[in-house]
């Protein structure tokens, strides 16, 4: 929109985001923050007791904060720690759950039609089952076939490449054994049995129940898996290349 707010977080120009917030109370304002569950480290104190701080005194200030990563997004927030400045505030949360096909196609033609674009119920359906049900994936070919990219093949493995961008992104500075978790499952490591057996012939030797366990936890807390299977199509074919 061609606004922006820039702030020190030291010196004599110091603002706390307390502050900033008061100062935007001044009229109804809807503060949003994609990927919030990023917030985790030394600055997230500070974001909740400010988030809190509104909640009691700034009634024009909405926050809407989203994340693809649940699992690590309510932690940050700590609505059930006593310890969080954020315990026992209530909140409304809205899931973004797959699109079954028909609501898949339904999203894409209503889509297309916003944007003056006729497409061919053969590239829809193909589509549909390509990206499966995932509404990130879906906005991502849409956005690209408006744009003139009109290879879907071309898509899926453009799509694939980012999704190992992102999962190597989301493993930085975790212990290697994540990748080699997450490729044992993309292979059909479906028990925890089996993504034991993998990891250990993987790596060559021993791993430990607990070690696994807190393996599989926090890859189901990144959104990853459950059940050991992929909740995204797209990122198991890019954990195979992995």
């Amino acid at each position: 929109m061609g606004n922006e707010i820039e702030f020190a977080w030291k010196g004599k120009d110091y603002i706390s985001l307390s502050e900033l917030f008061d100062e935007l109370n001044a009229k109804k304002v809807i503060i949003a923050v994609d990927e919030a569950q990023l917030l985790r480290g030394p600055n997230s104190i500070e974001m909740k007791n400010a988030i809190a701080h509104s909640y009691d005194y700034d009634r024009n200030l909405t926050f809407i904060l989203t994340g693809s990563e649940a699992g690590l997004l309510y932690d940050f927030l700590g609505t059930e720690d006593e310890k969080s400045p954020l315990f026992g505030r209530s909140f409304h949360e809205v899931r973004l759950e797959r699109f079954d096909e028909k609501t898949s196609r339904m999203f894409l033609e209503e889509g297309f039609d916003e944007a003056g674009i006729a497409v061919e119920e053969n590239v829809i359906e193909e589509a549909v089952s390509v990206f499966d049900g995932v509404t990130g994936w879906l906005t991502y070919f849409g956005n690209q076939w408006a744009g003139g990219v009109r290879d879907i093949q071309y898509l899926r493995k453009k799509s694939i490449s980012i999704a190992k961008s992102e999962i190597l992104n989301i493993c930085e500075g975790r212990s290697k054994r994540f990748l080699t978790a997450l490729r044992c499952i993309a292979r059909g490591a479906d028990s925890w049995s089996r993504l034991r057996n993998c990891v250990e012939g993987a790596e060559g030797g021993i791993v430990s129940s607990s070690v696994l366990d807190n393996v599989i936890r926090s890859l189901e807390d990144l959104s990853l898996i459950k059940d050991y299977k992929f909740l995204d199509n797209i990122y198991g074919e890019a954990a195979k290349e992995l």
